[in-house]
């Protein structure tokens, strides 16, 4: 029986993809490094350090993972105070369907402590959830499966009754690494997913609804 859920941030519960996408390129237009469309692709769901080191390394640059996660956070601060910014659609319906059925909720998500919060305050989300996980604040990132195997942990439950939802590769990796059934949520921001790994994909959190999830939630062993 389906005992929690553990979300994903960014293109899950909130559609941050295309401010974070604005922010990075901005900040590689910063340090005069030309990042392709298919790299940038490759680097969602990882943390933002994880991203900047690997930066660092690939463009033999003198500035610091520090610097450059400092000036990415810069440029998504200013973007995230002055533009547009909704929930996922039909996202909110669930955590409130979730949470009115006892199922206990779970942030874990690759985006900084300080991110979560940003978002959580905005609209208004702590109530629903019990706990939440940044990737940043972990020795590792995903695809590891550091991050769901505490956040499944801090439930309560066995990781058999527990699932995630995640929009990307590196997170449906994660979370098959940790031997967690996970949803995948196609979402139209996060191009060139692979989704097949998931072990259900959905394009609407209608098809998610708790009084479905014996239809499609399948314990681990």
């Amino acid at each position: 029986m389906l005992k929690a859920v553990l979300f994903d941030m960014d293109g899950v519960i909130v559609d941050t993809e295309p401010l974070h996408r604005k922010a990075y390129f901005q900040m590689f237009d910063e340090v005069n490094i030309d990042v392709t469309d298919k790299l940038f692709e490759s680097f969602t769901g990882q943390s933002t350090i994880n991203i900047c080191k690997y930066i660092v390394d690939q463009f033999n640059l003198t500035e610091t993972p520090e610097y450059l996660v400092s000036l990415k956070r810069k440029h998504y601060k200013y973007l995230f105070d002055n533009g547009e910014l909704d929930l996922i659609e039909g996202v909110l319906e669930r955590i409130k369907d979730f949470h009115a059925n006892g199922v206990t909720l779970v942030v874990a998500s690759s985006a900084s402590m300080p991110g979560i919060e940003l978002i959580f305050n905005r609209f208004d989300l702590n109530p629903y959830f019990t706990a939440k996980f940044s990737g940043a604040d972990l020795k590792e990132s995903k695809p590891h499966p550091e991050i769901f195997l505490k956040a499944a942990e801090s439930t309560g439950f066995d990781k058999s009754e527990c699932m995630v939802i995640e929009d990307s590769t590196n997170g449906i990796k994660a979370a098959n690494a940790a031997g967690i059934f996970c949803v995948g949520y196609k979402s139209l921001n996060s191009k060139n997913q692979n989704y097949k790994i998931a072990n259900y994909v959905i394009s609407d959190f209608s098809e998610i609804a708790f009084s479905k999830s014996n239809e499609f939630f399948t314990p681990s062993v």
